[in-house]
């Protein structure tokens, strides 16, 4: 398993911050591709990780490199299917209605938000992951595809079934969707089932 360290997390907290999605997915990208021809591999993202997953998908492909071999998107619609436009925007509100959002969506420790430190580090973070995320557009055309897919979802989470139902349009074998009780971040207390379920993925395909 091989984490893929983004800007502005771990060691790499005092490098400059993505603008744009294409540069979180170049930088991505020039961290793997020379692991890629080296064996099998697939791809995991969770929200806007499954859409950095999605493009560097479409970049290998570009650059004639090996695609993975599954891919599994988690807490994400599909990336042609655009988000709602009267659908609020987090990362462009003012601070004390951005952290107040966040602390509604849960997920982010409550401790955060107790410690103005802490908050000068990680508020900027989060508000450029918002803003890649909210303002990202599925400009190129969709080519399918060809391997499986599995496609993991919160019951309770903020999306739409045409968003759902649209991942079927990105691939042309198996598309499998897990869903998890909880909201966008069932991933917290779901942590053993995913995980499960990856393994007998790849284990089976193997």
């Amino acid at each position: 398993m091989v984490p893929v360290e983004l800007a502005g997390r771990g060691k790499r907290i005092f490098d400059p911050l993505y603008n744009t999605l294409e540069e979180a997915v170049d930088d991505s990208f020039q961290m793997i591709s020379e692991d890629l021809e080296k064996m099998p591999y697939a791809f995991f993202g969770h929200s806007m990780g499954g859409i950095i997953s999605y493009e560097l998908a479409c970049k290998t492909r570009k650059e004639n490199l090996p695609e993975p071999v599954h891919i599994f998107f988690s807490g994400r619609g599909a990336p042609h299917i655009p988000y709602d436009e009267d659908e609020e925007l987090f990362y462009d509100l003012p601070d004390d209605q951005f952290k107040a959002k966040i602390m509604e969506l849960g997920g982010t420790p409550r401790e955060f938000f107790e410690h103005p430190e802490l908050l000068e580090v990680i508020m900027p973070l989060m508000r450029s992951d918002f803003k890649i995320a909210e303002t990202y557009t599925h400009t190129s055309k969709i080519i399918p595809f060809n391997f499986d897919i599995s496609v993991f979802i919160g019951k309770d989470e903020d999306v739409n079934p045409e968003q759902m139902h649209g991942w079927k349009d990105i691939n042309n074998k198996l598309l499998s969707v897990y869903y998890f009780n909880g909201t966008h971040f069932f991933i917290n207390d779901e942590t053993e089932r995913i995980i499960k379920i990856i393994n007998n993925t790849l284990f089976h395909h193997n």
